[in-house]
């Protein structure tokens, strides 16, 4: 209970001391972790955008990123085979556009 009522004991004036001490760490998260991270994803979608035909891309989604490892789900098995064809191409290219992403390898799953 202490350290709710701060030195300016209880009320609007603490309230807002603490409110605004709240707010400046969301906004230090926000600029430090959150955004820089959607920055990079959004470099790696352009990325994805960019290699794989728009026709394909109707049927296959980036799933996640997990130790190097991007995962991709096709809605059916002929396009997971399809992507795995030009996987080794589509690595090399994805990690000369985001070296951020330290990309080990491209994992395809059927979703259908």
């Amino acid at each position: 209970m202490e350290r709710l009522r701060g030195k300016d004991g209880w009320g609007p004036a603490a309230a807002r001391g603490a409110a605004g001490r709240l707010g400046d760490s969301v906004r230090e998260l926000m600029e430090q972790r959150v955004l820089p991270a959607c920055e990079r994803y959004e470099r790696l979608v352009e990325a994805w955008e960019a290699l794989v035909p728009a026709d394909i891309r109707e049927h296959v989604r980036i799933g996640e990123w997990v130790d190097g490892e991007l995962k991709v789900f096709a809605d059916s098995p002929s396009y997971v085979y399809e992507m795995q064809l030009c996987s080794s191409e589509l690595l090399e290219e994805l990690r000369r556009r985001c070296p951020g992403w330290r990309l080990r390898s491209i994992r395809f799953f059927s979703e259908g």
